[in-house]
């Protein structure tokens, strides 16, 4: 960041989950930071009660590196999820307010006990330090997605239109069940007989073990390519998004569809029964804003791409500069 001090130290705090450690790096990298990546684990009752549990938290507190949850505290510390949230929220304390934290996601609390909350609209917040996104924070861009062809030019000899298809897993909002499946296969039959193509697949390490082998077998029966996990090689995420032109995803990960969204190509997500809850308003909002198909239209030219990370990093750069100087450590 070009308004910070050069020699600002920054925590970037995880929780085991993929999705939530690729947003902090990306905003980590988005300001111009290099972080200390840290994937906590909290022993209970501190991990059931966060981030409420603040009293003896640095005991309950462990980072899988093995190194210690210690002063001196950062500079800049960004958390995502509920369990990261109660490490953003003590250092803020810890440091009398010299830390400045930032949080992505509903942190379960209210957002005055961060210095900024980055929350996409449909968690709902409120406050004059949330800033509201529509989708989950990504490095996507044009220079990501090239680098993703060049990393990966095999791709590109596949036959045309290359659809990518990303396979999250059932969470408690969208079974992604038998029937699913079913409507999946359905689909992509049809359209390979009216199109043609190849098929780019990913699956998730969400999606059990016993429906990526099933899924392997279904797929050889088109042209494409089958990406499961280490044994299949190097992971092809970024040469798959950069090599579509045309992305189906399942439903159920906020992420997978946000980085779908941000490569600017026709997105569907695909579904068999109404979504419900946060999950549906997220889906409307990106389809009320352009960047996703609706669930039973065709294919449709590209739109413009979801890329909120520069407009989320300059809004908390602002916030850094209008803080109380005498409350930052230079």
């Amino acid at each position: 960041m070009s308004s910070y001090p050069s020699n600002l130290t920054c925590w970037a705090i995880g929780d085991g989950a993929a999705g939530n450690h690729r947003q902090v790096l990306a905003l980590a990298d988005a300001l111009q930071l290099v972080p200390r990546v840290i994937d906590l684990r909290l022993r209970q009752p501190w991990d059931a009660l966060a981030p409420h549990l603040q009293l003896a938290a640095r005991s309950g507190m462990q980072d899988r590196s093995g190194q210690p949850i210690a002063p001196p505290w950062p500079d800049i510390a960004i958390g995502c999820g509920r369990r990261a949230a109660l490490l953003t929220r003590c250092l803020r304390g810890w440091s009398a307010g010299r830390c400045f934290s930032v949080q992505i996601l509903d942190p379960r609390i209210a957002p005055r006990h961060f210095d900024v909350v980055v929350a996409p609209s449909h968690d709902r917040l409120v406050g004059g330090n949330v800033i509201e996104t529509l989708g989950a924070l990504n490095p996507i861009d044009d220079d990501w997605l090239e680098r993703g062809r060049q990393h990966f030019p095999a791709l590109s000899v596949l036959p045309a239109p290359r659809t990518a298809i990303l396979i999250g897993a059932s969470n408690a909002s969208v079974p992604l069940d038998e029937d699913w499946f079913e409507a999946l296969f359905e689909r992509l039959g049809r359209q390979h007989a009216q199109t043609g193509g190849s098929y780019l697949v990913s699956t998730s390490r969400r999606t059990p073990a016993a429906r990526r082998a099933q899924l392997r077998q279904q797929f050889t029966r088109w042209p494409g390519m089958f990406w499961a996990g280490p044994d299949d090689g190097e992971n092809p995420y970024a040469g798959i998004l950069g090599w579509a032109d045309r992305i189906i995803v399942s439903p159920d990960s906020v992420n997978m569809v946000s980085e779908a969204c941000a490569t600017g190509k026709p997105v569907h997500a695909f579904t068999v029964a109404a979504l419900r809850g946060k999950l549906a308003a997220f889906h409307e909002a990106l389809c009320a804003a352009g960047h996703l198909l609706p669930p039973h239209a065709d294919t449709a030219a590209t739109h413009a791409p979801l890329r909120e990370l520069p407009d989320v990093a300059a809004r908390i750069r602002a916030i850094w500069n209008a803080k109380d100087p005498d409350c930052r450590r230079t």
